[in-house]
C-alpha cells in the first residue's frame, strides 16, 4: 500500500510531493509553490493535520540528521587525530598561573595544569593548555597535530628540539560550536625572548643550562666562566647550534615552520635543549602532483619557504647577540635597512653608526660578530641575504667558523677567507693607530685580497662598483692629524667617493670624490673641535677597460749594489710559502702579473663650498686647499691619478694609483634620515 502526503511550509510557500512505498523510502517527485484559496472543510481540517503531522516528521527527521552529522564529525576529527591523546578537562587540575612566555595572539588562552588522572602516563606533570577560541586558532591547533604525525617517526630527535602535543580537549558549547584546547609541554614560563630581558640573565642561562666540560666540549671552549664576551659567545654557540639541528630537522621532513621567533622558542632544563614551538603554521614542501613542471614548482617552492626559515634564524640570532636589537624602535632601523635592498654585508657598517659606541648594553655583541676574523658578520650576513638562493643553508651554517669553536677542525672556504680579511684590515684602521708594523701588516692584507679578486672581469665591476664608499686607508699616505704645524688647522670628516652609471649600454662611469672637513680659527688648535664647515667636491668621468697589473722582478747579479725586491712584495712571497696560507691561497708563488679593471679618465672639476667669513678671504681659501691636499692621498684631489681597481666585493673596495699608493674603500650604506 502506498501513502502520499503533502507538506506545506507557510513562509516558504512551497510544496512538497513525496511518495512513500513500503520499505518508507524516501523520494522526492516534485517541488513547486502552490497559493490555497478558498475556504476550509473537513477535507482540508484532515489535509492541515496531515501537513502538522509531516512538518513534526520532518523536525524529528532534521534534528536527528543534524546529530548524525555532528557525530560523524566527531569521528572524523577523532580519526584524524587518533595517534594523539583525547583528554577531558577533569583530567586537569588547573593552576593559579598563566605562561607568559607562550602568548602572543589574542584568540589563544594558555594557563598551566597539572595532570590528576592517576591512570593517566602524565600523571603528576606539569602541562599547558592552549585554548583556541577562533576557527582559525582551532585549525592552527589540529595542523600541530597533523605535523606530529610526520615527525614522530624520529621520536628522539622530535622530543629533543620541538615542544612536544600530548593530545587535546574537544567537547561542545552551547553556542553549537566545538571548542579545542591543546595540550602539549611545560618547559618553563619563559620564552627566549624573556629570559634575555631579565638583568641576569646570562648566569641563570648559564645555570638552567649547566654548562659542564661536557657542553664546553661541544663548543670547542677549554675554559669555564672567562670574561662576559666568551662567556656570552660560547652560550650563544650552544643556543643557535640548537636552534639550527631542530629547525634542520623540519625541513629534513619537507616541512617549513614559517614562525621563528624568541617568542616561540623556549629551553628546557631537562634535557638543555632548545624547544622550536607549536607547529600549528607549519607548511608543507611537496604539493602531491605528477606533473613535471609540478615538480618544478615543488623545487622552487622549497628553497623559498627555506630562505624564508633561515631569514627568521638571522633576525633571531641579531636580537640574542646584539640585544639593542630588542628595542622595538632599533630593530625597526634595522628592519628598513634590509627592506629597502641594501646588502646585509654592510650592517657593521650601518649598526656602528645606530648602535653608537656608548650603549647602556655595552658593544659586548660587537665585540663576539668582531672575533675569528669578523665570522659573525659574515654569518648574519649569508642569513639575511637579499636573495633567496644566497641564503646559507641549516647544515652550512652549523659549519661555520662562528658557531664551531677553536678546537674544532673547519676548513674555512674562499669567502671566509676574503672575508676575514676585509674585516682584519677594516678593524686596523678603526684602531688609528698607524705604526710601522700594522702598515706593513695592512699592507700584506690588501696584497692578499687583490690576489683573491673574486671579481677580475669589466663586467662584474659595472654592477658591483656603483654606490658610495668610504676611504678608511691609504697606504701612500697618512690621513688625519699629523705633529707638524700646519697654516691652518683643518680637521678631515668623512671622505666619500661616488660612483654613478651614466647608461647601461656603455662602460662610462661618473666619479665624485666628496671630501669633509671643518676648519678652526687660531694659531693653536682648541680643545671644542666645533668651527667652519667646508666640503671640496671633485668630478670626473671614467671608461672602464680590461687591463693587467704587472710585477717587475729584477735579476740578480753579483755584486755589492744589488737591488733586491721590494720588502711587501719580498715578506708576501715567504709568507705565501708558509704552510700556513699554502691550503688557502692558488698560487704557488708570488705571480708575476694580475687581472685588473683599468679606469682611464677624463676632464676634472674641483668645486669647494666654504662658510662665513672664510669664503671672503681668497689667501684663506689657498692655505685650506692646499691642507686639505696635504692631508688627503692626491688621488682624491685629482681623479685622474686613479689607473686601475684591484678588488671590489659587496662591501669592500681597492683602487691604485699612478704611483703605486692602494686606497681602501668600505661601502656606506648610511641612512642619514635614520639616525
Amino acid at each position: 500500500m502506498a501513502l502520499c502526503g503533502i507538506g506545506w511550509v507557510p513562509r516558504v510557500e512551497r510544496v512538497e510531493i513525496v511518495y512513500f512505498s513500503g520499505n518508507l523510502s524516501k523520494r522526492l517527485i516534485r517541488s513547486s509553490p502552490i497559493r490555497l484559496i478558498g475556504k476550509s472543510s473537513s477535507s482540508n481540517q484532515r489535509q492541515f493535520l496531515g501537513v502538522r503531522c509531516s512538518s513534526a516528521r520532518k523536525a524529528v527527521s532534521s534534528m536527528e540528521s543534524e546529530e548524525n552529522a555532528r557525530s560523524a564529525l566527531l569521528d572524523s576529527v577523532e580519526e584524524e587525530l587518533e595517534h594523539v591523546t583525547r583528554f577531558k578537562i577533569s583530567d586537569f587540575k588547573i593552576l593559579d598561573c598563566v605562561s607568559i612566555g607562550l602568548g602572543g595572539r589574542a584568540d589563544e588562552i594558555i594557563f598551566e595544569a597539572s595532570v590528576k588522572n592517576a591512570k593517566s602516563p602524565l600523571y603528576d606533570s606539569r602541562v599547558v593548555l592552549r585554548r583556541l577560541t577562533t576557527v582559525q586558532a582551532q585549525r592552527r591547533g589540529k595542523r600541530a597535530i597533523q605535523v606530529l604525525k610526520k615527525l614522530i617517526r624520529r621520536r628522539l630527535m622530535y622530543h629533543s628540539y620541538s615542544v612536544q602535543v600530548h593530545g587535546y580537549i574537544s567537547s561542545p558549547t552551547s553556542s553549537g560550536r566545538g571548542s579545542f584546547t591543546l595540550v602539549h609541554g611545560y618547559h618553563g614560563s619563559f620564552s627566549l625572548r624573556h629570559w634575555l630581558q631579565q638583568s641576569d640573565w646570562l648566569p641563570t642561562l648559564e645555570a638552567t643550562l649547566v654548562l659542564d666540560e661536557e657542553s664546553v666540549r661541544r663548543v670547542g671552549d677549554d675554559t669555564v666562566g672567562g670574561p662576559a664576551v666568551s662567556r656570552q659567545l660560547r652560550l650563544f654557540r650552544i643556543l643557535m647550534r640548537d636552534l639550527l639541528i631542530g629547525v634542520n630537522y623540519l625541513h629534513s621532513h619537507g616541512l617549513a615552520h614559517t614562525e621563528l621567533r624568541l617568542e616561540n622558542v623556549h629551553i628546557s632544563p631537562v634535557d638543555r635543549h632548545i624547544k622550536v614551538g607549536i607547529l600549528g603554521n607549519a607548511a608543507d614542501f611537496y604539493e602531491n602532483s605528477s606533473n613535471s613542471s609540478a615538480l618544478d614548482n615543488n623545487l622552487d617552492r622549497r628553497q623559498m619557504m627555506i630562505a624564508f626559515d633561515m631569514r627568521c634564524v638571522g633576525f633571531m640570532m641579531a636580537k640574542m647577540v646584539l640585544r639593542e636589537l630588542m628595542d622595538p624602535l632599533i630593530f625597526t632601523k634595522f628592519k628598513s635597512f634590509l627592506m629597502k635592498g641594501k646588502d646585509p654585508s654592510c650592517l657593521r657598517e650601518f649598526l656602528l653608526k645606530v648602535l653608537g659606541r656608548n650603549s647602556p648594553l655595552g658593544n659586548t655583541g660587537l665585540q663576539i660578530l668582531d672575533r675569528n676574523w669578523g665570522a659573525g658578520w659574515n654569518l648574519l650576513s649569508s642569513l639575511l641575504a637579499t636573495k633567496p638562493s644566497k641564503r646559507i643553508s641549516c647544515l652550512d651554517a652549523l659549519r661555520h667558523p662562528f658557531l664551531c669553536g677553536p678546537r674544532w677542525r673547519v676548513v674555512p672556504s674562499m669567502d671566509i677567507i676574503r672575508w676575514g680579511l676585509g674585516s682584519t684590515a677594516v678593524r686596523i684602521t678603526e684602531e688609528y693607530i698607524y705604526g710601522q708594523h700594522q702598515r706593513s701588516r695592512l699592507s700584506y692584507f690588501i696584497e692578499l685580497m687583490e690576489m683573491l679578486n673574486p671579481n677580475s672581469k669589466p663586467k662584474n665591476w659595472l654592477d658591483l662598483l656603483p654606490g658610495k664608499w668610504r676611504l678608511v686607508y691609504c697606504t701612500g699616505r697618512h690621513i688625519g692629524l699629523t705633529l707638524r704645524q700646519p697654516p691652518a688647522r683643518v680637521l678631515i670628516g668623512d671622505v666619500h667617493l661616488s660612483v654613478s652609471r651614466a647608461s647601461k649600454l656603455n662602460t662610462n662611469l661618473s666619479f665624485t670624490s666628496d671630501i669633509g672637513f671643518t676648519v678652526m680659527i687660531g694659531r693653536v688648535w682648541p680643545h671644542d673641535k666645533t668651527g667652519i664647515i667646508g666640503k671640496l667636491q671633485v668630478d670626473s668621468l671614467f671608461r672602464l677597460t680590461a687591463g693587467r697589473r704587472l710585477y717587475l722582478k729584477e735579476e740578480k747579479t753579483k755584486g755589492n749594489f744589488t737591488m733586491g725586491p721590494s720588502n711587501v712584495q719580498d715578506s708576501l712571497a715567504k709568507k705565501l710559502a708558509g704552510r700556513k696560507w699554502r691550503k688557502a691561497i692558488p698560487f704557488k708563488e708570488f705571480p708575476s702579473s694580475l687581472p685588473v679593471a683599468k679606469l682611464a679618465s677624463g676632464d676634472v672639476e674641483v668645486i669647494m663650498n666654504l662658510g662665513d667669513p672664510l669664503n671672503q678671504d681668497v689667501d684663506t681659501a689657498r692655505n685650506i686647499v692646499q691642507e686639505v691636499r696635504t692631508l688627503l692621498p692626491p688621488e682624491m684631489f685629482d681623479l685622474s691619478k686613479l689607473v686601475c681597481g684591484t678588488y671590489v666585493d659587496s662591501r669592500l673596495l681597492v683602487l691604485r694609483g699612478v704611483n703605486g699608493s692602494a686606497l681602501l674603500f668600505t661601502r656606506s650604506c648610511v641612512d642619514e634620515s635614520s639616525r
